[in-house]
């Protein structure tokens, strides 16, 4: 019987050919990219040595490093990929007790945060090995704030724990480290140095700041499975930076998140009576020029649609001019409000099940296959620091 509520599906390990094809892809990519990094033919016998014995192989600093930036190069959801070669990849596969772990994801948080000039930060933790599943993060992201509706389960899972927390507005939920599907996970409450949050008012209207709302800083995604070479990485938060309609459109205004946008209308006085008023779309243009105000006012680093547009117009660009296809998923690269007003709007893309390898994967949870089919909140969207 599992020890918590919530069952924990584990992959099986890859069949060894699949795992010796999928490496040598990518130390070939590697060595194309890498011209300096030596013979890929001595690594790949290197690497189906150890997998021949052990099942499995370690990758070098060097190959962790590139196959993680690749994999945000490759995140056909995301929008902000023209920095990805700027990311800080940490390196933490020797540790593996939930303490420890802990104690990384809040230093990663403190680095990305940066004093409010976010850096686009990876930590990568052990791999899963043959017949040993690593440790998981419980959360999609490493805040999340427990009165939002979509971390119900989270907060379940917490409380379930021995968590007491939960009933202030905003108030941030425990980091929840599974080592082992045959024990308990632990939860930590998370230091106040790690969680920079930015308070919400308007640049017109002096009375929105009354209304208590506040977002944080970094948005940092922990639950994806970081894939470089065969080998599988299911604890490796990163994080960029946010793009404000992320937080306007979609955290706040959603009918399944916050719901704001009927708080927004009456505050301006906006005729609710009729859609033909177009009240919604002006309280979201409200919102979002809340948010946007805010974090730049506090020296928050965020970005606006129309620039962050532009940008990965650049990105297609650059890549193009290296010879590299750039997968995109329209519907999420397309931003949430104004649309048609955005450079991205008018043009076709690389199709997005063109998967490109390394990757950061979706992989299920108790909760996340329950909401198969529903588009959430972009997870794997990450930018990086101008």
């Amino acid at each position: 019987m599992s020890p918590f509520p919530f069952t924990r599906p584990d992959p099986q390990p890859a069949p060894q050919a699949e795992t010796l094809a999928a490496a040598e892809a990518f130390i070939r990519q590697f060595a194309h990219e890498n011209p300096r990094s030596g013979d890929p033919d001595s690594r790949i016998r290197a690497i189906r040595t150890a997998v021949e014995s052990s099942g499995t192989y370690e990758h070098t600093p060097e190959e962790l490093a590139f196959g993680a930036r690749v994999a945000w190069r490759n995140s056909a959801r995301c929008i902000g990929r023209l920095y990805w070669n700027n990311l800080l990849v940490r390196d933490l596969r020797h540790l593996e007790h939930p303490d420890d772990i802990a104690a990384q994801c809040f230093e990663h948080l403190r680095l990305a945060t940066n004093g409010g000039r976010i850096r686009p930060v990876i930590s990568v933790f052990a791999p899963d090995r043959p017949g040993r599943p690593a440790t998981r993060l419980l959360g999609e992201q490493l805040v999340r704030y427990a009165d939002d509706p979509r971390s119900a389960e989270q907060v379940s899972l917490a409380r379930g724990l021995g968590w007491k927390g939960g009933s202030e507005p905003f108030e941030v939920l425990p980091l929840v480290v599974h080592a082992s599907p045959d024990t308990a996970p632990e939860f930590y409450e998370l230091p106040e140095d790690t969680v920079l949050e930015v308070p919400l008012r308007h640049p017109h209207h002096p009375g929105f700041a009354g209304l208590g709302l506040r977002w944080y800083a970094v948005p940092a995604v922990s639950d994806m499975t970081l894939e470089i070479g065969g080998i599988s990485y299911p604890s490796a938060p990163f994080n960029g930076w946010y793009m404000g309609t992320e937080i306007g459109s979609r955290n706040l205004a959603d009918l399944d998140r916050y719901d704001l946008l009927p708080t927004i209308a009456r505050l301006f006085d906006l005729d609710t009576t009729s859609e033909r008023s177009l009240w919604r779309d002006r309280s979201l243009v409200e919102l979002n020029l809340a948010v946007l105000h805010s974090y730049q006012e506090d020296g928050v680093t965020i970005a606006d649609h129309h620039t962050e547009s532009a940008r990965f117009l650049t990105h297609i660009e650059r890549e193009g001019r290296n010879g590299r296809s750039v997968p995109a998923d329209w519907s999420w690269i397309v931003p949430p409000l104004s649309g048609s007003a955005t450079a991205v709007f008018h043009r076709y893309y690389d199709p997005p099940d063109l998967l490109l390898r390394p990757a950061f994967l979706r992989r299920d949870t108790a909760w996340s296959t329950a909401r198969s089919g529903v588009k959430g909140e972009p997870p794997s969207c990450q930018r990086s620091a101008s």
